[in-house]
């Protein structure tokens, strides 16, 4: 398991399928997401008892808080190729009495530092919305830089929103 000071990171089980089905659900975590359509708790189970393994392409990670031993979000660096020695980070807090409470940053954090050390990436990148302003905020003070724009990407309630390319480089990681 890879642990950081607030959360340790694991393979989802299908235990973790009714909170993955919550946090999905609730409009607060899903609104910058780009998600499937809605989803039942028993497609969520089927979709966790059928996940593929983990692999160097495709890593997504239950947060679990090190104090509760509670599943509280999802991370994941997926689209890794050896050859371009690259992966993107996603990542969500599905609990909301631990958003903002630091647990964010530690998991992302932990993915960082396992993607540089054990899996000898060169440089993790991120899509942001710019209203997203905590997100915004937490990836710049982890390192992040802001690389580009893509213009109007997103459609959310009728209006269309940018997306912020950022990406953070081996060495880079602010501790």
């Amino acid at each position: 398991m890879l642990t950081g000071k607030l959360v340790r990171l694991r393979a989802i089980e299908p235990s973790d399928a009714e909170a993955l089905w919550r946090w999905n659900a609730d409009p607060d975590v899903s609104r910058w997401m780009i998600n499937d359509y809605p989803l039942s708790v028993a497609q969520y189970r089927r979709k966790c008892e059928e996940r593929p393994q983990n692999s160097y392409g495709r890593l997504v990670l239950c947060i679990e808080t090190l104090a509760q031993d509670r599943a509280i979000g999802v991370v994941g660096l997926s689209g890794a190729e050896p050859e371009s020695a690259r992966a993107e980070l996603d990542i969500y807090i599905g609990e909301p009495e631990y958003r903002g409470g630091g647990y964010g940053a530690d998991a992302t954090r932990v993915i960082c530092r396992y993607g540089f050390e054990e899996m000898r990436l060169h440089g993790i990148s991120l899509w942001v919305v710019p209203e997203n302003a905590s997100a915004h905020r937490l990836y710049r003070k982890l390192g992040f830089v802001e690389e580009g724009r893509k213009r109007e990407a997103l459609r959310r309630g009728g209006r269309w929103y940018d997306l912020i390319l950022m990406s953070l480089l081996e060495g880079e990681l602010v501790e």
